[in-house]
């Protein structure tokens, strides 16, 4: 059943746990994370980048998930777009059938940022759309930052307080340490739990962590066992993970987890039999490998069993 993200996220904050947000680019990667969400009885939130919609089309992006959605009536599912870059992004989203969006203007100062969030917000909840907005910025920070250095990237508790009253957005994803991407940190991983709860209290409404792909360790060896490279890649620990969900975090961006997965099944057929080009053949096993990943997440973000 598609629904909006605000239903899905009020419901998570309320509750305390946490919803895996999963990126897909084709069918395939949207069918595993529907699989996964029915054997785990999980809401789902599935989310589109830019550049995604881009390659399927938004038509198909938004068809894809009508008709998923159709097929597993009983899983509560928000489609997101993931990164809106603009005001005219959003639009166009909303237009097309999401049902939750994203403006992330946190490049911009915060007075341009809040602006753009507050036109997004008057359109979006007009038509009963969610939004999410972003303050600060995705960098890993290391033990060895200085409090200077964290509070130039770091979202500002204040300022977030003040955002979340004047703008009315739905859900915020604070940047607390985290980054995009399987190069998250060069040395120990850290994120700032104490930055978290404090915007938690300000603010009082469901939080995002961004760039939250794990790199597990039987994801990473499968794809090393590919003759994949993930060099020095460091993700976010699941404990780490838990451990934000406790502190307020309510949706939870997974992308790079579930492209590791899926590349690894597929290098494994081409690899074991370099004449098999049967699209099926690859796309199956890699398909069931990211419904591993994604059933795993809900489990350990608290959301297998909330429907």
């Amino acid at each position: 059943m598609l629904v909006s993200g605000v239903e899905i996220l009020q419901k998570a904050h309320r509750e305390g746990y946490g919803v895996g947000a999963f990126n897909f680019v084709n069918f395939e990667m949207l069918q595993a994370i529907f699989k996964a969400a029915v054997a785990k009885n999980s809401p789902l939130i599935v989310q589109a980048s830019e550049g995604a919609i881009k390659y399927m089309g938004i038509d198909v992006a938004v068809a894809l998930v009508r008709t998923l959605s159709a097929r597993y009536p009983q899983i509560p599912v928000a489609l997101h777009l993931d990164h809106g870059t603009s005001y005219e992004s959003c639009v166009k989203a909303i237009r097309a059938g999401f049902t939750s969006v994203m403006i992330d203007a946190s490049h911009h100062p915060f007075d341009e940022n809040l602006k753009e969030t507050k036109r997004v917000v008057e359109v979006a909840h007009a038509c009963g759309v969610g939004v999410e907005a972003e303050l600060g910025r995705l960098m890993g920070i290391e033990d060895n930052i200085s409090v200077a250095e964290k509070d130039a990237v770091l979202v500002n508790p204040e300022e977030a307080e003040r955002f979340v009253s004047e703008s009315q957005v739905d859900y915020l994803a604070p940047a607390i340490g985290t980054s995009h991407g399987a190069f998250k940190f060069k040395g120990e991983p850290k994120l700032d739990f104490e930055r978290l709860l404090d915007v938690k209290k300000r603010t009082n409404i469901p939080l995002v962590l961004h760039g939250a792909s794990a790199i597990p360790d039987s994801v990473r060896a499968s794809f090393l066992e590919s003759g994949g490279d993930l060099k020095g890649s460091k993700g976010v620990p699941f404990a780490f993970l838990q451990e934000a969900v406790k502190g307020g975090i309510n949706k939870i961006n997974t992308d790079t987890d579930l492209r590791i997965a899926f590349m690894a099944e597929v290098r494994k057929v081409g690899n074991a039999n370099n004449s098999e080009f049967d699209l099926r053949k690859f796309f199956a096993p890699a398909s069931e490998a990211m419904t591993k990943v994604v059933a795993e997440r809900m489990d350990i973000l608290g959301s297998s069993g909330k429907i």
